[in-house]
């Protein structure tokens, strides 16, 4: 697997019977998701943000509290840039805080 954490911008349709990103565009290539192999949510390591370390005053005061959690949902999908091209399996992370989606890796 090799991690990117890359910035992409996902349009998103149906996949089948579900609703998801149906197509990304990453490195001036737009990518159609053929199939997505599964998805979850994970929330991030909310016990060392910025918030809880000014609650507990370990650090500066925090004026905007924003999204503690942090929860993203990460899709793990197939995808393809063309009919030609061979499809590969890459893991898109969407930001329920910011609403940004970015690449998180591609399997080998």
């Amino acid at each position: 697997m090799r991690r990117y954490d890359e910035e992409i911008e996902v349009r998103t349709g149906l996949i089948g019977s579900q609703e998801g990103p149906a197509h990304f565009s990453w490195r001036q290539r737009i990518w159609r998701v053929l199939q997505v192999e599964t998805r979850w949510l994970e929330t991030a390591d909310w016990w060392r943000s910025a918030q809880v370390e000014a609650a507990r005053g370990d650090g500066p005061e925090v004026a905007d509290a924003g999204d503690l959690l942090g929860e993203e949902e990460i899709w793990r999908v197939v995808a393809s840039p063309g009919a030609a091209a061979r499809a590969g399996v890459y893991e898109l992370a969407h930001s329920w805080g910011s609403g940004q989606w970015r690449l998180r890796a591609v399997m080998d």
